[in-house]
């Protein structure tokens, strides 16, 4: 895998007081996935779930809009880069750690999350969506298999929202995002951020470690799969190989 010096800062931590933004950064690209981005991505999870000072998380893509899926082209270039073989098992451990943190996370959907972007906005317990937004799930079309989006979709939101979005691969809009309870809220595109931030710091201000005790009370009283993310999503990964031509 590339060094983090040769790719450079795919992921920004941003702190502001109590609340830390963590900013997809590969706005050229439309913030699409590589192998290095998603372990940057892990990493900062993984460092925001530790920090005893960050109360409330905050996901967004620099440029505008959240992320546009895998980069294929990247993935699919000849020579094929060394990380290729390593992206499923790091696109897992980064679905792992976002299902492990604990602190209450805000994501400000602007624009699209698409396909391997997607599990980006379902791992946030609270989406703030810009009207012209949506998130597709669209690897049926591609005879792909999806299996961190069902098992985001399977374990938040059940197997009849799984299967509209999973079977019909189709964009979903904001608004049906917002009737089907994925999306906390729709506003003009132009104030996702905004909203999204307040939202955030609302929940930043309250008492510490009390909205990180709820979240966790709340997961562990589940019947899902998330109470136990890694079993969950190494599950999915097995059911996957079903549906991979």
């Amino acid at each position: 895998m590339a060094n983090e010096d040769a790719v450079g800062r795919m992921v920004l931590t941003e702190r502001h007081g109590a609340r830390a933004d963590l900013v997809l950064n590969r706005p050229d690209k439309r913030n699409a996935l590589i192998v290095p981005m998603m372990a940057q991505l892990r990493d900062a999870f993984l460092a925001v779930a530790a920090d005893d000072t960050i109360h409330a998380v905050l996901v967004r893509g620099a440029g505008g809009a959240l992320c546009s899926g895998l980069d294929l082209r990247a993935i699919n270039a000849d020579p094929k880069p060394a990380w290729v073989p390593d992206l499923p098992r790091v696109w897992r451990e980064a679905n792992v750690a976002m299902a492990l943190c604990p602190k209450p996370m805000v994501c400000a959907l602007e624009k699209y999350a698409i396909n391997g972007g997607a599990p980006i906005a379902f791992a946030c317990d609270f989406l703030v969506a810009g009207q012209s937004a949506y998130i597709l799930v669209g690897e049926v079309q591609r005879g792909m298999a999806a299996p961190n989006n069902l098992a985001w979709l399977q374990g938040k939101y059940g197997e009849a929202i799984a299967l509209r979005f999973a079977l019909l691969g189709e964009p979903v809009p904001a608004i049906e995002l917002l009737r089907l309870g994925i999306a906390h809220a729709v506003v003009p595109d132009d104030e996702v951020l905004a909203q999204a931030t307040a939202l955030a710091d609302k929940l930043a201000a309250a008492p510490p470690g009390a909205a990180q005790a709820i979240k966790q009370a709340i997961r562990a009283l589940g019947s899902s799969g998330l109470s136990d993310p890694a079993t969950w999503f190494a599950k999915a990964q097995q059911g996957a190989k079903l549906v991979t031509p």
